[in-house]
């Protein structure tokens, strides 16, 4: 620890951020992979999947949480998975 208060301040909000950060990304993985799934199975849920899916995505980029490039590469690899069919 540094003996700086602002830099310890500093480090606290940047892990609390970094957890933060972590659990939405994680939900994202989780919506993209559940979408992907029912995709391949040929579900009729999986419309409803891939938009909660994306909507995920769009949530984080606008958070910062994900770049806006990776967001639409995201997004649009679903889309495509879907109307793979």
């Amino acid at each position: 620890m540094s003996a700086s208060k602002g830099s310890n301040k500093v480090a606290r909000t940047a892990e609390r951020r970094r957890l933060r950060n972590r659990l939405v990304r994680g939900s994202v993985k989780t919506h993209i992979v559940k979408a992907k799934r029912s995709a391949d199975a040929g579900e009729e849920s999986a419309n409803e999947k891939t938009m909660l899916a994306i909507s995920s995505v769009d949530k984080a980029v606008s958070k910062g949480i994900i770049h806006r490039n990776k967001g639409a590469r995201l997004k649009s690899r679903l889309m495509k998975k879907l109307n793979k069919k």
